[in-house]
């Protein structure tokens, strides 16, 4: 496969306005502008996220003009675009300190030294009242109110705040101050995208384009989320991230290899070949998890992982490394965890003990219960070493 044809078919969901037209464009061997957008509002990045990352790396690679927009000033506005309440809106300093690892993370999947890192305040806090107004005559509040999940937090009576409106319009402007010929984010930001085509259209007189790529799914078969405590997190550590790629529904092997890795189209089309066949799963998996690792961290953290995931899963033993972590004096459980970023949320450990899935020295606990030193087990894989600081 061709970087061209790598492009267009790899991780892609939709091309807006077609792929025929894309794909002339990309041809002609014209150098496109093309961008991706990320507002910080959380630090922590997932498989999912790091989608549309390989897809501008792609990009990158075939020679194209790439920017990565850091949201600066939209994230001060909330985007609730896959969200089914107003997402609150962040500081200007939450911002900054949540970017500080966002690059760290990234740079797992996209080389920066191939692209270039823009921040969307540079036009954005420009604008004039009398310009925004200008910029909002582009857009219907009708088109905004029927989106699907707009329409179903006001039947529902629940509050949008009017601000939310502005989001699409205030991307279709980065689109638009970039000069951009392709867009590149996930599926739930299509109507977003569609902003910023409208704005090229309308005041550039040119076509531009959109290119969606396709929504991760987490460990248990939904949306990859924080919220549904499904992701594999780029920050991960080797072990926790080959356990969790071994955690998915066999069914979604295929889908890792192609949204997740690198690994050669010919092969994937194999693997998928093999598993109609009958195959059994396990080993392809073991192979997808390895794979995985290796991309994000090294060849050798992957085989200790794989090691330490045979002798603990598979043959019950505990592992001989084991994380040491330090606690506080009448700590809580759940306050240890989410301070040490081993969770992303009390409720996600609460569930965790709820279910019988936290143990200390091999007994049961609750995670409201106040950490004393031991071996910790968190579910069925996780272990960690707790010391009195």
């Amino acid at each position: 496969m061709d970087k061209i044809d790598e492009i267009l078919n790899r991780g892609v969901a939709n091309i807006i306005p077609s792929h025929e037209a894309l794909e002339k464009e990309l041809k002609s061997g014209k150098k496109l502008n093309i961008y991706l957008g990320i507002d910080p509002t959380f630090v922590k990045l997932h498989l999912g996220n790091a989608v549309p990352l390989r897809k501008i790396e792609q990009f990158a690679n075939a020679g194209h003009n790439v920017t990565f927009l850091i949201g600066d000033y939209t994230a001060l506005i909330g985007d609730t675009s896959d969200k089914d309440s107003e997402r609150p809106s962040l500081t200007k300093e939450q911002i900054g300190e949540n970017f500080k690892t966002y690059k760290k993370q990234a740079e797992k999947v996209l080389d920066f030294s191939k692209v270039k890192v823009r921040y969307n305040s540079e036009w954005l806090g420009k604008l004039t009242y009398e310009e925004m107004i200008k910029l909002t005559k582009n857009f219907s509040l009708g088109d905004f109110l029927s989106r699907e999940l707009i329409k179903k937090r006001l039947n529902e009576g629940k509050y949008i705040n009017l601000s939310e409106v502005l989001y699409p319009v205030a991307q279709g402007y980065d689109s638009f101050s970039m000069d951009t010929d392709v867009q590149v984010g996930g599926t739930d930001q299509t109507f977003n995208m569609q902003a910023g085509r409208t704005l090229i259209k309308n005041w550039k007189s040119k076509e531009s384009f959109v290119l969606a790529t396709p929504m991760l799914e987490g460990t248990d078969g939904r949306k990859m989320s924080k919220s549904y405590g499904n992701a594999i997190w780029l920050d991960d550590n080797a072990f926790d991230m080959y356990t969790k790629v071994m955690a998915i529904n066999d069914d979604l092997i295929v889908q890792y290899y192609l949204l997740a890795t690198a690994v050669p189209m010919d092969k994937v089309s194999q693997i998928e070949k093999e598993l109609k066949k009958g195959t059994n799963p396990m080993q392809i998996k073991k192979d997808l998890a390895f794979e995985i690792v290796k991309e994000l961290y090294n060849e050798e953290d992957a085989r200790r992982a794989k090691e330490n995931f045979e002798k603990t899963v598979q043959k019950g033993e505990t592992p001989t490394e084991i994380p040491e972590i330090k606690f506080k004096k009448n700590q809580k459980i759940e306050d240890l965890l989410v301070e040490k970023d081993i969770v992303t949320s009390k409720s996600e450990i609460k569930r965790l003990g709820e279910q019988g899935g936290l143990a200390l020295d091999g007994k049961r606990i609750k995670s409201d219960e106040v950490a004393k030193e031991g071996i910790l087990k968190i579910g069925k894989t996780r272990h960690y070493r707790l010391i009195s600081a």
